[in-house]
């Protein structure tokens, strides 16, 4: 059994300081990956020893930032969901959330409120637009891990549309896991719901295959290590 420890200070935010990788069975939420897939991707993702650093990643798009991944959101890339009229966050919104309802005027566009199974926690979250920052979207493979693991040298139009992958990089989430989360990779970081380590590592792995990222040595060996757990 591997157990990952987290940092006091991601312990204070409401999250578990430990998370317990058992092999033992558990109950996979619905969509997640099983260990035949896991097993599938981890055999056709590159695996590196460390984490690189490059530098130069500026997330940014004020005057004079680097605005690496293009603006937060855009509607303007060549990919799904794109030049369709509506941002990428309202599109997540609009995929992930249930019982849905839109501002009038927005063909659709602009969600105003809704139900999300959150991906990480395993709550029910009730999402409202006055209480919009309760619900962020999620990297899975994180911006500053994949500019560091190989996007740095990418055309900036590959950048921005990875970061607008709606159908395999995004996800929406409670803002507080989202901010635990960070720019962290699975051995660094699992949803605190075990019963979706199964969903996120095939997600994660999906992400990572499809773009040819890398996962660190240490990541691959969680990403096994959860593997093993999924039916």
């Amino acid at each position: 059994m591997r157990t990952m420890c987290a940092p006091l200070a991601v312990a204070l935010l409401a999250m578990p300081a430990c998370a317990d990788l058992s092999t033992e069975p558990v109950a996979p939420t619905p969509g997640s990956a099983s260990r035949v897939q896991l097993e599938h991707l981890l055999v056709s993702v590159r695996v590196v020893a460390t984490r690189g650093r490059p530098g130069g990643y500026e997330r940014g798009c004020q005057v004079g930032q680097g605005c690496v991944f293009g603006p937060s959101w855009t509607d303007d890339y060549d990919g799904p969901g794109g030049h369709d009229g509506c941002d990428t966050r309202n599109n997540v919104l609009r995929r992930q959330l249930t019982e849905v309802s839109f501002r009038s005027g927005t063909n659709n566009c602009v969600v105003t409120a809704g139900r999300l199974d959150d991906p990480y926690t395993g709550n029910r979250i009730t999402f409202t637009k006055a209480d919009a920052g309760d619900i962020q979207i999620d990297h899975i493979y994180p911006l500053a891990a994949a500019w560091d693991m190989g996007a740095a040298y990418w055309p900036r139009e590959r950048r921005v549309r990875f970061a607008n992958d709606i159908d395999a990089n995004l996800l929406a989430t409670a803002a507080s896991a989202n901010q635990v989360k960070g720019d962290s990779t699975p051995s660094q970081w699992l949803p605190p719901a075990r019963a979706n380590h199964c969903l996120y590592a095939g997600k994660y792995l999906t992400v990572a295959v499809r773009y040819d990222l890398p996962v660190t040595a240490a990541d691959s060996a969680v990403l096994n290590d959860i593997a093993r757990t999924c039916p």
